[in-house]
């Protein structure tokens, strides 16, 4: 699979806002079953029960310990607030490449860029958010990588921040309440992780 370096910033040419303007809705890529664009929807709707299929992306990233770093999301977030999840996930605007997209709103929500990263195939899944009644019907690019140097979160998409190993994460998970999607994707994922973590930590 291929691997490149990721060099989004805050700041840099791929813009935090949507094509066109803030005052425009965010759009979302709608997709068949191969993953083949099949249209747009807003971003709201497009999780409103049933759920329409899209595009989207989860991001893994690692330290030199093997430690995935994990975000627990804004409170403010309309969408699974307050719980915790994979390093960084979203959606490609239409038209996007999925790894831009995943570099891009890294490097927005963490203010940082991944050391590495690089594709770890994709899964499809249809998670209903039971909180919300928002339904995550999408097909999720994955990509996994690693990651050194300060952490900036962006506290209106991330209300903290932890480095886990297996064991620390089976605990989290245990005392405290995850995305909906986590575990598909991070099942999904688990191969590339151990290629990128070199059995560090034990994944």
């Amino acid at each position: 699979m291929p691997s490149s370096p990721a060099t989004a910033r805050p700041g840099s040419a791929v813009a935090a806002t949507p094509p066109g303007g803030t005052d425009e809705p965010i759009m979302l890529e709608l997709v068949d079953e191969n993953g083949v664009t099949t249209g747009t929807a807003e971003k709201l709707s497009a999780h409103q029960a049933p759920g329409r299929l899209h595009r989207a992306f989860s991001v893994f990233l690692f330290d030199d310990e093997g430690r995935l770093l994990l975000q627990r999301r804004a409170l403010g977030k309309y969408h699974s607030p307050g719980v915790w999840s994979n390093t960084c996930c979203g959606h490609p605007y239409p038209g996007e490449q999925p790894f831009v997209a995943a570099a891009r709103r890294t490097a927005e929500e963490l203010g940082v860029a991944p050391a590495l990263m690089r594709e770890a195939g994709t899964v499809r899944y249809n998670h209903p958010d039971p909180a919300s009644g928002l339904v995550e019907q999408e097909f999720n690019h994955l990509y996994v990588g690693l990651v050194s140097g300060p952490l900036a979160p962006d506290p209106a998409e991330i209300e903290d921040t932890a480095f886990a190993g297996p064991a620390e994460l089976a605990k989290l998970r245990a005392e405290g309440v995850f995305s909906a999607w986590f575990g598909s994707v991070l099942d999904a994922a688990l191969p590339a992780v151990r290629e990128v973590t070199g059995g560090r930590a034990g994944w």
